[in-house]
């Protein structure tokens, strides 16, 4: 039986399959994030991560939109205080997490709620869906990685057009450019995600979360380097088996 954890603006749905579910839960204002809610995001991801009976988790926003941003009305209270607050920051519990994360992206993900998306491993989104950066536009320095991620994945001449104009990424160009995996209709939105997840609940836990670790952290080397990180991990997998033995 399904177990809902909040009836807040953060959902949390644990499935016995292992699938567990997060939801930004507040369509009247396009899922607009507070001060409350990252805190509540970030707990949630970390829970979950080290819960042993999730293995996959999805990522998605309730009514139209996925995320539209910061709620510019507490922007303030957002903004102040330690920006490196780890343990509050939810895109820095998502790229902590061991657990593939899948993110089903409908209607518009904005600025922050645009660097929500490209902390997703996995990333689906609706026919119609966008993707628009406007930082540039209200003079605020991106803080979770766009200015740096959105360029190694789609290329630096279309992030800075992005970027820099404050243009829409449409679904079906980002799909084209590699940051969107499928494009679906909005009603199969969430039942693609699962589909995606049920497709790796069938392999070895265990390697799955060795390889996201491999395929993440290689990325931020050079393939020389990337090449010796993954024979590091092929002693450690190759000990870790023997002394299972």
């Amino acid at each position: 039986m399904e177990r809902y954890e909040s009836e807040k603006l953060i959902l949390v749905k644990r499935e016995p399959n292992g699938i567990a579910y997060v939801t930004i839960n507040r369509p009247k204002s396009l899922n607009s994030l507070t001060k409350s809610m990252m805190t509540d995001m970030a707990q949630a991801f970390k829970s979950l991560d080290r819960d042993d009976s999730v293995r996959v988790i999805i990522l998605s926003g309730s009514g139209r939109a996925f995320c539209s941003g910061v709620d510019l009305t507490s922007a303030e209270d957002v903004f102040k205080g330690d920006v490196k607050d780890l343990e509050s920051d939810p895109v820095a519990q998502m790229e902590r997490a061991r657990k593939p994360i899948i993110g089903a992206i409908g209607g518009f993900a904005v600025t922050a709620g645009f660097e929500i998306a490209l902390a997703c491993d996995i990333v689906v989104a609706a026919k119609g869906a966008k993707f628009i950066d406007t930082h540039a536009r209200f003079g605020i320095f991106p803080s979770w990685g766009l200015s740096q991620k959105l360029s190694r994945i789609i290329g630096p001449n279309k992030a800075r057009e992005v970027s820099l104009t404050a243009t829409p990424l449409t679904a079906e160009v980002a799909e084209r450019l590699g940051f969107v995996n499928y494009v679906v209709e909005e009603g199969e939105l969430l039942k693609k995600a699962r589909e995606i997840g049920e497709g790796i609940l069938k392999n070895n836990q265990d390697l799955v979360l060795r390889y996201k670790s491999v395929i993440n952290d290689g990325l931020k080397l050079d393939l020389g380097h990337a090449l010796a990180l993954e024979k590091g991990y092929i002693e450690k997998f190759l000990c870790f088996c023997l002394l299972c033995s």
